[in-house]
């Protein structure tokens, strides 16, 4: 799977998602159509707080078009951390943090290995 983008309402959304959770930090799976990241997945049985989210992997759906994760750091330091560097892995080969304030230019993304990654969003 090669993919090409973020559909732009995709991303205004994560950043709206961000924003509503503050100060807690938000996750969701990200799955894809076409080479392009399109749409979200909020997992039952997610847990949130201050300074960490989690999902409940034994919930994520059944299907071959998932790309990774997106998360927002409330602190709004837009690089993994430790913990993330262990969650990318199991969520997907592209991860996005989302970044206090939560503007447009308030994201990054990382391979599952950590690295950063271009991703370019698609109108």
């Amino acid at each position: 799977m090669t993919i090409r983008g973020i559909k732009r309402d995709l991303l205004n959304l994560l950043l709206e998602l961000g924003k509503d959770s503050h100060p807690n930090e938000f996750a969701a799976l990200l799955t894809e159509e076409c080479g392009v990241i399109s749409e979200l997945n909020l997992l039952p049985g997610t847990v949130t707080g201050s300074s960490s989210a989690s999902v409940f992997f034994d919930m994520m759906p059944l299907g071959t078009h998932h790309a990774g994760s997106a998360h927002s750091h409330p602190n709004g330091v837009l690089r993994p951390s430790g913990a993330d560097l262990n969650f990318f892995p199991r969520a997907g080969r592209y991860n996005l943090i989302i970044g206090a304030p939560y503007r447009e230019g308030d994201w990054r993304c990382f391979t599952a290995d950590g690295e950063p990654c271009e991703l370019a969003v698609i109108p």
